[in-house]
């Protein structure tokens, strides 16, 4: 699976090739072009070799001119979402941790089908207090920004409400190593491991967990699916957000291949008990 950095690039050169395409089917040179938008000489080459980004201007001055009005819309909606891939986690991190836990309640709250695979962690809609406080002080540590954990763990909690309400549903898959990555002291792990067992016998949720010894497949990044809306993938320094159908189904495909490899039921919950047993050893 490509990383999200990369992802966002092909999505720029789609778009550059697609706006040479559109000039070469109007039987314009870049020069033509140019003149006729009234730019400068070098910027249509500019834009179609990825040393600048057009605006949205740009893409309607280069559709009227090709003769491809129709084609406006859906390119100026692949530029906003080239935009909206790619968010640094510095910019949105740069008050601290709450904001960004409140910022995503809509999409929850308009989600019915949530599907979420996590590597390394437990994902934040099962997590207790004293686990998201562990890993958000971590983070504010690491990022080196206020200090807002308390708050934001408190948003956290509340964000949780959502699988209470509104018929969701929410199929997770954790890897084995998920259970046993120590966040926290062996209490805290204590507790976020029994919660997760708990919060499993819901109706509404689905728990599946790959053991070790079934990791055949290629490692990824976590990603969370949003119906058939988006998904939103997490890095060390960004968060891509996917919204292309075709994007979405690739995604969609992962999820189901590694659901395949996890173990569900009564063995999840043995792989859970054996690394909260792990916890004293």
């Amino acid at each position: 699976m490509s990383s999200p950095s990369h992802a966002v690039d092909q999505a720029r050169q789609a778009l550059r090739a697609r706006l040479r395409e559109i000039r070469l089917a109007a039987h314009l040179t870049g020069r033509d072009l140019g003149d006729l938008a009234g730019w400068h000489s070098s910027k249509v080459s500019r834009i179609e070799h990825g040393r600048q980004t057009p605006s949205e201007s740009d893409i309607n001055t280069w559709c009227r001119h090709c003769g491809a009005d129709d084609q406006t819309g859906d390119l100026i909606a692949s530029l906003r979402t080239i935009d909206e891939m790619y968010v640094e986690w510095r910019r949105m991190q740069r008050t601290g941790l709450q904001r960004l836990q409140k910022a995503a309640v809509p999409l929850y709250e308009r989600t019915s089908y949530f599907r979420v695979y996590e590597p390394s962690l437990i994902p934040g809609l099962f997590q207790t207090a004293d686990y998201a406080l562990a890993l958000m002080r971590a983070v504010v540590a690491f990022r080196e920004i206020p200090d807002d954990s308390a708050e934001a763990v408190e948003a956290r909690m509340q964000r949780q409400q959502v699988l209470s309400s509104g018929g969701r549903r929410c199929a997770v898959i954790l890897e084995e190593t998920a259970l046993r990555t120590r966040i926290g002291d062996v209490e805290v792990m204590a507790g976020q491991l029994g919660h997760l067992l708990t919060v499993a016998s819901r109706s509404n949720i689905s728990l599946g967990i790959i053991p070790i010894r079934n990791r055949v497949m290629w490692p990824t990044n976590g990603f969370w699916i949003f119906d058939e809306e988006r998904v939103l993938v997490e890095t060390l320094s960004a968060e891509l957000t996917v919204t292309q159908p075709h994007e979405i189904a690739l995604y969609a495909k992962a999820f189901t291949q590694l659901a395949e490899l996890a173990v569900h039921g009564a063995a999840a919950r043995t792989l859970l008990a054996s690394a909260i047993a792990a916890l004293d050893a």
